[in-house]
C-alpha cells in the first residue's frame, strides 16, 4: 500500500514482451572489441602478478624482521 492508502498497481508484462524488450536493450549496448577485451585481460593479469610479487616481498621482509626482533632463527 502507498502512503495515501491506495494499492500500488504493478504492470504485468508477458514473457514475449519481456524477451522483446530485453533484446532491444541488449542491441543498445556498446560491446568492446576483441582487441579491447584482450588488452584489458592482459593488463589485469599483469597487475595481479605485480601485486602478488610486491606482497610476497613485503611479507618476506616483514617475516625476516619480526623473526630477528623476536630472536627466532629461521
Amino acid at each position: 500500500m502507498s502512503i495515501d492508502g491506495q494499492k500500488n498497481e504493478v504492470a504485468k508484462t508477458s514473457l514475449t514482451d519481456f524477451v522483446s524488450e530485453t533484446r532491444n536493450e541488449i542491441a543498445k549496448v556498446s560491446w568492446p572489441t576483441r582487441k579491447e577485451t584482450v588488452m584489458t585481460t592482459v593488463a589485469i593479469v599483469v597487475m595481479a602478478l605485480v601485486a602478488g610479487v610486491f606482497f610476497l616481498g613485503v611479507d618476506t621482509a616483514l617475516g625476516y624482521v619480526i623473526s630477528r626482533v623476536l630472536g627466532m632463527n629461521s
